[in-house]
C-alpha cells in the first residue's frame, strides 16, 4: 500500500514537470514567431501604388514565371517575363494589370485571377526610388497575353503589320484595333494604353498608344493616331514605335 502511494506521488511529480516543459515550449515558439514577424518589416517610404509581397510559390515556364505571392494575410498570383525568383524572398511591384479567368496553355491551368506585372523587383519601390516609366525600357519587358485574337480594323493595320512596315508608315495616321492589356492615366498629361491583337512581328506584339481617352483593361478598342518612330520623351520614356495623340473610334 505504501509503495503504491509513493508511485502515485512520483507519477504526479512527473506530470507536473511535463506540463511545465510544455508551457515553456509554447512560450518559446510564440516568441520565435513574434521575432520572425517583427523582422519582416515593410520597407520605408514605399510609393503609394507599390506592393510589397513575399514569393510563396514559383512556377517556371519556357517564357514566363508565375509567382504565388502573399501580402497582409492574402495570396494571389502574378506573372512576369521569365526571371530567377526565390521562394520566401520579398519583392515589390507597382505596374500591373489584372486578368480574370486567364488560361495558360503551357501549364494547362486557368487562374481565377492573375496580375501581369511589368516591374517585379527585389528592390523597394520608394518615393525616392521610383520604377521606370511603364514599358519604357524598365526591368520587365511586356508580357504577351495568351488567347487574344482581335480582327484587323477595316482600313487599318495589325500590330505585326505596323512593325514590319514601320518605315513606310512613320509620320502617317493609322487605324488599329486591339485589346487593352495595360492602362496608366495622367502621366505627362497623357493616358498611356498598351494593346495587343494576337499578331506579332519578331518580338513585337505589344503597342503603346498615347491618348486623352480613358479605357479599361480588357476593352477591345479602335484607335486612330499618328505613327512615330524612335520616340524619346526623356526620363526613360523611349519607344521604337508609338502611336501618339490617338482618338478612340467607335
Amino acid at each position: 500500500m505504501y509503495a503504491k502511494v509513493i508511485k502515485i506521488q512520483v507519477n504526479h511529480k512527473n506530470m507536473k514537470i511535463r506540463i511545465i516543459f510544455f508551457v515553456l515550449f509554447i512560450g518559446f515558439a510564440a516568441m520565435m514567431i513574434s521575432c520572425g514577424l517583427s523582422n519582416r518589416k515593410k520597407a520605408a517610404n514605399l510609393s503609394p501604388n507599390a506592393h510589397e509581397v513575399v514569393a510563396e510559390e514559383v512556377i517556371q515556364t519556357s517564357r514566363y514565371t508565375y509567382v504565388r505571392v502573399s501580402a497582409d494575410n492574402q495570396e494571389y498570383w502574378v506573372a512576369i517575363t521569365k526571371a530567377d525568383i526565390k521562394e520566401g524572398k520579398t519583392y515589390y511591384w507597382s505596374n500591373g494589370a489584372e486578368m480574370k479567368e486567364f488560361t495558360s496553355k503551357e501549364l494547362k491551368r486557368t487562374f481565377q485571377s492573375i496580375f501581369f506585372v511589368q516591374d517585379f523587383t527585389d528592390q523597394p519601390i520608394t518615393t525616392t526610388n521610383p520604377v521606370p516609366a511603364p514599358q519604357s525600357g524598365g526591368k520587365q519587358p511586356p508580357i504577351e497575353h495568351e488567347g487574344i485574337l482581335v480582327p484587323r480594323a477595316e482600313g487599318g493595320v495589325t500590330i505585326a503589320e505596323l512593325s514590319s512596315k514601320r518605315s513606310s508608315l512613320a509620320g502617317k495616321t493609322i487605324k488599329i484595333r486591339g485589346e487593352v492589356v495595360n492602362f496608366a492615366g495622367g502621366i505627362m498629361k497623357k493616358n498611356w494604353v498598351h494593346i495587343q491583337d494576337g499578331t506579332r512581328d519578331g518580338n513585337k506584339f505589344d503597342l503603346t498608344i498615347t491618348t486623352q481617352d480613358s479605357v479599361k483593361v480588357g476593352d477591345v478598342v479602335l484607335f486612330e493616331g499618328l505613327v512615330t518612330l524612335e520616340k524619346d520623351f526623356g526620363a526613360g520614356y523611349f519607344y521604337d514605335i508609338i502611336v501618339e495623340d490617338a482618338v478612340r473610334k467607335k
